[in-house]
């Protein structure tokens, strides 16, 4: 029997999406100045190692909140990354000596994905520069970030086809429906042709037009629609097909 045993630690990721005005899905990454290491100025996603006296949700309600300032947040759990070899890299292990000021021989962390409307303030606490990146500009990033996003993606739209609401979280509390057909395709991951789309729209009583419409801009101005979660709630709501 193998007593190969070492210190591991166990940590919270979180990956935070966001969508912006001009209609693409953001990430949203964390960036804390030191005046050492170049390596030591990379962009990351926002995480933290757990506290003794902390459940896993309750560490990652804190990494939120530090990073935006919002107490709550919608919040999902979805993998664990514990290969032996994430954190092996040079520059991953000096980082986390500096952060943490412990020497760390393994570190396997829980990730989670959470929605956050972009025209939110954000307050971090913790980080010198917290930024949106479009999905498609993230850079290179430290340990396995980048796995862990792509994962987010697949999670993200499997959750959308369970449960549709979730999207509204991501959207204005007035959005066009141009808004909601471009952020339902990028989630969902395939072209839907917009006639049908503002026809399946219709047909649902829990997306209700404003006697509001779009000023401003380029193009023929849209109407806006808010989102009744109480009328989504009650009625037997299908997923768009």
């Amino acid at each position: 029997m193998s007593s190969n045993f070492i210190h591991t630690y166990v940590s919270v990721d979180c990956v935070v999406f966001g969508f912006d005005n001009e209609n693409r899905l953001n990430i949203l990454l964390v960036l804390k100045h030191r005046d050492k290491a170049q390596i030591e100025k990379q962009r990351r996603l926002p995480g933290s190692l757990i506290f003794s006296d902390e459940d896993v949700d309750d560490a990652a309600q804190r990494v939120l909140h530090e990073i935006t300032g919002i107490k709550k947040m919608v919040l999902k759990q979805f993998k664990c990354f514990a290969d032996p070899k994430r954190a092996s890299n040079e520059s991953d292990i000096i980082w986390m000596g500096e952060e943490y000021k412990h020497h760390i021989d393994r570190i396997i962390t829980v990730a989670y994905l959470s929605l956050c409307r972009i025209d939110q303030k954000i307050n971090s606490t913790k980080y010198d520069t917290v930024d949106w990146f479009p999905i498609d500009k993230i850079p290179v990033l430290p340990f396995d970030h980048n796995l862990i996003i792509k994962e987010s993606l697949v999670e993200i739209r499997k959750w959308v086809q369970s449960d549709f609401s979730i999207i509204f979280e991501l959207l204005p509390k007035k959005f066009t429906i141009r808004q909601l057909y471009q952020l339902y395709n990028d989630l969902s991951e395939r072209y839907i042709d917009i006639k049908n789309f503002h026809k399946k729209i219709a047909s649902f009583n829990y997306i209700i037009p404003l006697d509001e419409i779009e000023t401003n801009v380029s193009h023929r101005a849209a109407r806006y629609y808010k989102f009744d979660p109480k009328v989504y709630r009650k009625g037997n709501n299908k997923l768009i097909k």
